[in-house]
């Protein structure tokens, strides 16, 4: 019986292969927009496609430890959007100065990932459910301090350089802070004993458990991380658009989710890597940018997303369902 090798994590010919197929997805795309897009090929357009990345990006790093785990995170769309809404009211009604109210909400951010960690490896309730119940507590939560129409307005100019200015006069404010939460996750996934264990538990939390690893620890520490990036992306997104609102986030747990699994990160747990989650990324928000600027209709972005999330579902899921096939009639 001729022997079979597996490849783990971002590592493997596997991977290569997609993100290779990323690659190639993202030059055609270039080509296509450079060609019908209005002012697509310049230098500003280029870094505000960066910048409007940052906020959607950051939480898609961040998730992608989650799912490699075997885990799922709905909540971080509401946590961003209740994040905000402490920040504004900090600062305006408590009177605190931008930083501290900023240390407040992130600090809000990761309670209510670790919330969500708690009732994972304490209830033994699936990260679905958790999350998804989160969701609707961070949402309401917000919309009871604003009471659905209150909205957090004129920051002072020192905070919203953060969202809306520049360094140097052309490097978008926030990059640094994303290159920085970026190079954290994947040194935190690929070179650390703890990325490691993320695979094994994603490849089965049972399995991990008897091989004595601290499952729930790793679980508590992943989605406390997660809540203090959302955090942090709560504050470019307020300081971006100038505002702080209690809908704020809407939609972004599809998106981050969608780069993750665009990139080659395993629904179900077990592989992935930070780079092939950049590489979606980048390819959602060249395919956004490079429709908005081709005059085609915006509802097309949210369909053409949705088609390429289900399109690697399915084919993970048939790619999964080939292989056991393959390993029974070895067996």
């Amino acid at each position: 019986m001729k022997a079979r090798t597996t490849t783990v994590g971002g590592g493997g010919s596997s991977w290569l292969r997609i993100e290779t197929v990323l690659v190639v997805m993202l030059v055609v795309l270039l080509v296509v927009f450079g060609r019908y897009g209005r002012n697509f090929w310049t230098a500003e357009n280029f870094f505000e496609v960066i910048r409007l990345t940052v906020e959607i990006g950051l939480i898609a790093m961040v998730m992608t430890p989650v799912v490699l785990s075997g885990g799922i995170d709905l909540s971080v769309g509401s946590l961003l959007g209740l994040c905000g809404v402490v920040f504004g009211k900090l600062w305006r009604d408590v009177g605190m100065t931008p930083l501290a109210a900023a240390a407040g909400a992130i600090g809000v951010g990761a309670l209510g990932g670790c919330l969500n960690g708690l009732l994972i490896t304490r209830l033994r309730l699936p990260p679905l459910i958790v999350t998804l119940g989160s969701y609707s507590l961070f949402r309401g939560l917000a919309e009871a301090m604003t009471g659905g129409v209150d909205n957090f307005t004129g920051f002072p100019r020192d905070f919203l350089f953060l969202g809306q200015g520049y360094w140097f006069g052309f490097l978008p404010a926030q990059v640094p802070i994303f290159l920085g939460v970026s190079m954290g996750v994947w040194v935190l996934v690929h070179r650390t004993t703890m990325g490691r264990a993320l695979r094994v538990i994603g490849y089965g939390r049972e399995g991990a458990i008897y091989a004595g690893l601290p499952v729930d620890r790793h679980f508590l520490v992943l989605y406390t991380l997660a809540g203090l990036v959302v955090g942090c992306s709560s504050m470019i997104y307020v300081a971006h658009v100038g505002q702080a609102k209690a809908d704020a986030g809407t939609g972004y747990e599809l998106l981050a989710v969608t780069a993750v699994v665009l990139g080659g990160t395993s629904i179900f747990g077990g592989r992935g890597s930070v780079q092939g989650t950049f590489l979606g990324l980048m390819v959602l928000a060249v395919l956004k940018n490079g429709m908005t600027l081709s005059d085609l209709p915006s509802e097309l972005v949210g369909i053409v997303t949705g088609l390429l999330l289900l399109t690697v579902l399915t084919g993970e899921v048939l790619m999964k369902r080939i292989g056991k096939v393959g390993r029974e009639g070895e067996g």
